[in-house]
């Protein structure tokens, strides 16, 4: 019904859904936000003609389910379907019919005549909640890549007589049968010894008040997120994900744009994100500078310049630690600084407060709680061994 690559002019779809009166359609998450954001700034009708929409292929936040919700009618049904190519494209389903307190809707069950076994690293079948690969069986699994044996052979796996293919995804399943989908194996990444599943920190951005979003792994220190909205600050995002993920799961930097760059599906290309300027991350998470103002607070400066490497040994005593290029092990490195220059161990000051007020002021303040007195009159004396 459309013309060659028309599903990338959004215009041209919206008039053509309208017009043409659709009353099925499949599209990507991305597509669909950007397809709501045109209806929300035009005078098209609405997709009232439109009877059943299939979203997949990405995420489905709750908030785009409510976008979608609030442009069709209240009979239409709204899926959220879930395939690979190699499983003929659709091989679980589930209707969103409620709302989503979580950022989670389920990918749902198998349709007919397909099967789902949810596998750990050891290939055994996974319990209730816990994370594995997603292995789909069935009358639509292909029979291979053409001329690329060396390939069939990795990905299709045969489990009691059957044929499944291995999708490379992790899910997990509750205690109703419904999958939930967690990211992709390959997008799995490892920061500072740390193994960060990239999809975890998407599903969070999209409880925020973004329609999209991708995390994306540059170099060895850093973590990116690209999001799309508008009105919304980095330190905005970054306060968001402070409150629902560990530290070191925070992105280095958040990107905003107008738009994030389809292919020719409909999907994000990574490949054309915005490099990211690193030299950005400035010593302040704005233009003001704050000097230390107590001697504490010069101690706790000098020390962070140290870790920090930081040339021009000017860090603003109200800048977070992971905002301005810190990471896991360069705190753990702070905080081992600390414990040598001030004399105290874990069991008297743990590194848990440092972490949740990571400025030099709330470390001043923190080290300042400590008596040094104290500390000192507990220390073990020194072990003599005599013959």
């Amino acid at each position: 019904m459309l013309r060659r690559k028309g599903n990338m002019d959004l215009m041209y779809l919206a008039t053509v859904l309208s017009n043409k009166q659709v009353s099925y359609m499949f599209a990507v998450p991305t597509l669909l936000n950007s397809l709501c954001d045109l209806l929300d700034e035009v005078q098209i009708p609405h997709l009232h003609s439109m009877r059943s929409l299939c979203a997949g292929g990405e995420i489905v936040s709750p908030k785009l389910a409510e976008r979608i919700k609030s442009n069709v009618t209240r009979d239409c049904l709204i899926w959220h379907v879930y395939g690979p190519a190699e499983t003929t494209i659709f091989s679980t389903y589930h209707q969103v019919n409620s709302t989503y307190q979580s950022c989670a809707i389920p990918l749902g069950q198998p349709l007919p005549n397909y099967r789902c076994l949810i596998h750990d690293e050891f290939g055994q079948h996974v319990i209730i909640g816990q994370e594995g690969e997603l292995l789909v069986g069935g009358v639509g699994v292909f029979f291979g890549y053409i001329d690329r044996d060396d390939l069939t052979e990795k990905a299709l796996v045969k489990i009691d007589g059957a044929v499944y293919y291995r999708t490379g995804d992790l899910v997990r399943i509750d205690s109703s049968g419904l999958i939930y989908y967690i990211g992709r194996k390959d997008y799995q990444v490892k920061l500072h010894g740390q193994r960060i599943e990239v999809g975890e920190i998407e599903r969070c951005l999209l409880d925020s008040h973004i329609s999209a979003c991708v995390v994306v792994k540059w170099g060895d220190d850093h973590l990116v997120a690209y999001v799309k909205g508008s009105g919304i600050s980095e330190e905005d995002l970054r306060t968001h994900c402070r409150s629902r993920l560990p530290p070191f799961m925070i992105p280095s930097m958040f990107i905003v744009l107008n738009q994030l760059p389809l292919n020719a599906n409909g999907k994000v290309d990574r490949k054309r994100l915005p490099v990211p300027d690193f030299s950005s991350l400035s010593t302040s998470t704005s233009n003001t500078y704050n000097a230390p103002h107590t001697e504490m607070e010069e101690r706790v400066h000098n020390l962070w310049c140290e870790v920090l490497q930081t040339a021009d040994k000017k860090i603003s005593t109200t800048s977070g630690f992971f905002t301005i290029g810190g990471h896991s092990l360069l705190f753990i490195k702070l905080y081992h600084h600390y414990q040598s220059s001030f004399g105290f161990d874990s069991h008297t000051l743990s590194i848990t407060p440092f972490l949740q007020q990571a400025t030099i002021a709330e470390h001043a303040k923190l080290l300042e709680t400590i008596n040094f007195a104290d500390v000192k009159s507990k220390a073990w004396p020194t072990l003599h061994i005599s013959e």
